[in-house]
């Protein structure tokens, strides 16, 4: 039996549920509220060194120049029953893919990557920016905003 409630559901999952997952649910909920559009999102990484740990300093510093809030957000690893309880269950790349596929088990919804899904053909994964320097925790924000354009104009598709 589902536990999936009337309103569509999303969660988007990443390596440590601290840069990239945290960030796109960020976005998500923002745009999909300005669009007027009743969905739940949330995020959680496939690992978990971080649980319950705020999201990265230097992604919530890119995401605040752009106007969005990670304060919030604390980090949570991927359970089984996550796919009982969302529609869509969407990685940020083929590696977490993999773990996604092995947790879910057969069960509720599948695991898809994130940017394809949502209308993106390029790039395929989302990169991790976490080893990288601050400007490429401002390509992500700049990047989520486009995928997560592609999945409202999905989400609004009769």
């Amino acid at each position: 039996m589902s536990t999936r409630s009337s309103t569509a559901s999303v969660l988007f999952v990443c390596l440590g549920n601290i840069c990239r997952s945290p960030l796109v649910e960020a976005v998500a909920r923002q745009r999909s509220a300005q669009a007027g559009l009743a969905v739940t999102f949330a995020s959680c990484g496939t690992g978990n060194w971080h649980i319950g740990k705020g999201a990265d300093p230097r992604m919530v510093r890119a995401a605040a120049a752009a106007g969005y809030d990670l304060s919030p957000h604390r980090a949570r690893q991927v359970r089984g029953e996550d796919f009982n309880a969302f529609d869509w269950v969407l990685a940020m790349d083929c590696d977490n893919l993999e773990t996604l596929v092995s947790v879910r088990d057969g069960r509720g919804a599948p695991a898809e990557l994130f940017l394809p899904w949502s209308g993106l053909r390029t790039p395929m994964e989302f990169p991790d920016p976490y080893f990288g320097d601050m400007q490429g925790f401002q390509e992500a924000v700049a990047l989520a905003e486009r995928g997560v354009d592609g999945l409202i104009s999905r989400l609004r598709a009769p």
